[in-house]
């Protein structure tokens, strides 16, 4: 595509495509960078002397082994992603055109884009929330029955399906202990320290059931407090306190398991804590 000597087939064909697309009223940008990944995409497939690859010769195969090229020049996957993208429009314009058989290009796999691991908060983070919780600068109906939700999701690790399906039954107040059940109904018995058994001492003082309710964490109208439920009271705080509405309960099962690990605590001891 550049010097002195004529462009190539594959180069001629790029620039049909680009003309085409710049009729098509597409942004200044999306064309720039199209130009850009289609004059890298034909450099690859001419050699030093200037030979460029006829259109017809590249396969599926050769077109793998120009993507595993993006790969070993350590290109981000945004990149890559928006240089396939680049090379199937310009295989899709080519088949129109009548200039291929096939869209050999619609045959490459998308590179997925890695999944960014979750923010966890500090220790000091999430005992500053759960302070504030308990400190309750908030007018808010059930402050007791909000700390002891805090202090179980981050004090026990638990899901919040495992905290609001617990019953009265599950608690062993004297050894400190909760019966969970877990996924798959499977049970287990986690522990819970004194903080945790402070704040549910005070609010089953003042837990009002409805009649024969069983549930340990209840509602205004006395019935079991639903998932959902716990979401909103978590995401209040979390956005009171920290100023965070991405917040969740689950957030705090993954903070108990990450400080934990960062207390020197053993992995499969954590494990069978989390069920």
């Amino acid at each position: 595509m550049s010097g002195s000597a004529p462009p190539s087939e594959l180069a001629k064909l790029i620039a049909a495509y680009l003309d085409e697309r710049q009729r098509e009223n597409v942004s200044a940008h999306t064309l720039r960078n199209y130009a850009t990944d289609l004059q890298q995409f034909h450099d690859y497939f001419t050699t030093p002397e200037g030979v460029t690859t006829a259109i017809e010769e590249i396969d599926t195969l050769a077109l793998r082994e120009w993507l595993g090229s993006l790969y070993d020049r350590g290109l981000q996957v945004v990149t890559t992603r928006r240089r396939l993208a680049a090379v199937r429009s310009f295989y899709r314009w080519l088949l129109r055109e009548g200039r291929v058989p096939v869209n050999v290009g619609k045959l490459l796999r998308t590179p997925k884009i890695p999944r960014k691991l979750p923010a966890v908060q500090s220790a000091e983070e999430t005992n500053q929330l759960i302070d504030a919780v308990a400190a309750q600068p908030f007018e808010r109906p059930f402050p007791e029955r909000d700390l002891a939700i805090f202090e179980l999701l981050y004090g026990c690790g638990l899901r919040v399906s495992e905290l609001v399906g617990l019953d009265m039954a599950d608690i062993d107040r004297e050894e400190r202990w909760l019966r969970v059940r877990g996924k798959g109904r499977k049970e287990r018995q986690t522990p819970f320290g004194g903080k945790a058994a402070a704040a549910l001492d005070r609010y089953l003082e003042v837990r009002q059931p409805a009649a024969g309710e069983t549930a340990v964490f209840v509602g205004s109208r006395g019935k079991r407090l639903g998932d959902r439920a716990v979401r909103k009271i978590v995401k209040f705080y979390a956005t009171h306190v920290m100023g965070d509405s991405s917040l969740h309960p689950h957030s705090l099962r993954h903070a108990y398991a990450t400080h934990l690990l960062g207390d020197g605590a053993d992995l499969r001891s954590i494990q069978e804590l989390l069920g």
